[in-house]
């Protein structure tokens, strides 16, 4: 081989060699490209996994495994599962119910006889035979209504002794030459502020009935009048919430004068008070006037508000804490919120089959329930570890999926969710205190909103009145008549 055909040998591979490396470094960069685009796209598949689910967790959503009111369950509401154990209690009335018909009665308002003149079968005069026994037959029915106008008469005379012109005096609350009585406004203001229904409608209704009926000004000036009468009582039931041993408190959403504001609400199986503010966090919960000095245990749910006032204990409503086990159960399938919800019912069943004359359960079934209530925790976190701490400490509280959330609750505050078994005097859910809110949910339905923040207030303060002088018993038209005529119900100074 010629020198000239070695060089050009070797300048050829020292080419290619230098085209080789080259090479190799272009294919190194597009490698570390594709790498930093892979870790990107893995990046925004976790991104939009954790978008996906929680976005499937509100759809999941409804009133049987959040705090959803059933009213939103929209095609679903007929295909919910109740909280309610099946065969716990069967369909109709409950064995020892006692049943209620229509009985007669032993002296009627009226007697129509019915007399018999011939033998429907063969014609024979029957009027001279004497009656061998009767059959009767009640009918229970309401008169004509009409309205009673009654006439007050003064006497007006000229006295001897003084020569003055003396008249007699009316009753207080007659004061026009003609005017509607208490009873046909106390009749309105019950059908305002327990029935529901509007002024126009109201007067419509009593139209109706009575073929005449107050204006609209005379019945808002009758409710502002009866607010005003059933102050003493309203004082009564604070001071009565606030030394009572247990009271349930809720809060939920209404429209003032088209603003979200909150109504708090405080009751007991004997008494109710409402309160409309602006906030719903602690400082309306202040303006109540209850738990600022309350020390008894307020029973209500998670909303962190509430633990602000320390001078209380606090107990956790259950049935909220069903509802979110359902939520973890059917949408990630975890098996310790199945087993705490099964013992969570089988503590409920045992306190209700315990004897009244026990006011806890025995210690050995409380040690049993702890224990096993702390095993499942312990159980549930293993199945949901804390997230990695983050290089940069973040703004407000760290991100957590929906179990391990709840699991922190319920290791926080055991002692106010297992509170009923310690005390039977707690009930297991908030059920009362929800039912007391339900009213006012359902006058909002009617009239969509208040007009003005006095009215809200003067409802409020009306339900408070009527709905602790119907847990009394007495009844709602009565209890408005006797604080028009100066004498409000006032619940007895007991302890509810």
């Amino acid at each position: 081989m010629s020198k000239m055909d070695q060089l050009d040998r070797e300048q050829l591979e020292r080419i290619d060699r230098e085209s080789l490396i080259e090479l190799i470094l272009v294919l190194q960069q597009q490698y570390g490209a594709q790498q930093e685009l892979v870790q990107q796209l893995q990046q925004q598949v976790a991104v939009q996994q954790e978008l996906i689910q929680k976005l499937q967790d509100q759809l999941a959503k409804d009133s049987h495994n959040s705090g959803k009111p059933p009213s939103s369950d929209g095609p679903k509401k007929g295909r919910r599962k109740s909280l309610r154990r099946s065969g716990q209690r069967l369909r109709g009335g409950q064995r020892g119910h006692k049943g209620r018909t229509l009985m007669q009665v032993a002296e009627p308002d009226h007697v129509i006889v019915h007399a018999l003149a011939d033998c429907p079968h063969c014609q024979t005069d029957l009027r001279a035979e004497a009656v061998t026994r009767q059959e009767k037959r009640q009918v229970f029915d309401v008169p004509p209504a009409r309205i009673e106008v009654t006439e007050h008469q003064a006497e007006v005379k000229q006295c001897p002794g003084c020569g003055a012109s003396v008249k007699g005096e009316f009753p207080s609350h007659v004061t026009q030459p003609t005017q509607y009585g208490l009873r046909l406004k106390a009749f309105a203001c019950y059908l305002y502020s327990q029935q529901f229904i509007p002024f126009a409608r109201i007067r419509e209704l009593l139209t109706a009935l009575y073929g005449d009926a107050p204006s609209e000004p005379v019945i808002l000036a009758s409710v502002y009048r009866l607010a005003k009468r059933t102050q003493r009582s309203l004082a009564q039931i604070r001071q009565q919430l606030i030394a009572a041993p247990v009271v349930h408190f809720d809060e939920s959403g209404m429209r003032v004068v088209e603003r979200l504001q909150w109504l708090h609400v405080a009751s007991t199986e004997k008494l109710t008070q409402y309160h409309v503010h602006a906030k719903r966090g602690h400082i309306g919960m202040r303006a109540g006037g209850v738990l600022p000095h309350f020390k008894g245990v307020a029973l209500h749910d998670y909303w962190r508000s509430y633990f602000k006032f320390s001078d209380c204990q606090h107990s956790l409503c259950n049935v909220h804490h069903l509802r979110d086990l359902n939520f973890i159960i059917e949408q990630y399938d975890q098996a310790w919120a199945k087993k705490m919800k099964r013992l969570l019912c089988d503590i409920k069943d045992e306190v209700a089959s315990t004897s009244t004359r026990h006011t806890t359960l025995p210690p050995d079934r409380l040690a049993y329930y702890e224990a096993e209530y702390d095993a499942l925790i312990a159980e549930g976190f293993a199945d949901n570890p804390a997230p990695p701490k983050p290089k940069r400490k973040p703004i407000g509280r760290p991100k957590q999926s929906p179990p391990k959330n709840l699991l922190d609750r319920l290791h926080k505050h055991k002692a106010g969710v297992l509170a009923f078994m310690f005390d039977f005097r707690i009930p297991f859910d908030n059920n009362l205190v929800e039912r007391d809110v339900r009213m006012i949910k359902v006058q909002q339905k009617i009239s969509g909103c208040f007009r003005t923040e006095d009215g809200a207030h003067i409802f409020c303060a009306l339900r408070s009145y009527i709905s602790t002088a119907r847990k009394h018993g007495f009844n709602a038209i009565d209890a408005i008549y006797n604080a028009f005529l100066g004498q409000p119900f006032i619940p007895d100074n007991i302890q509810a």
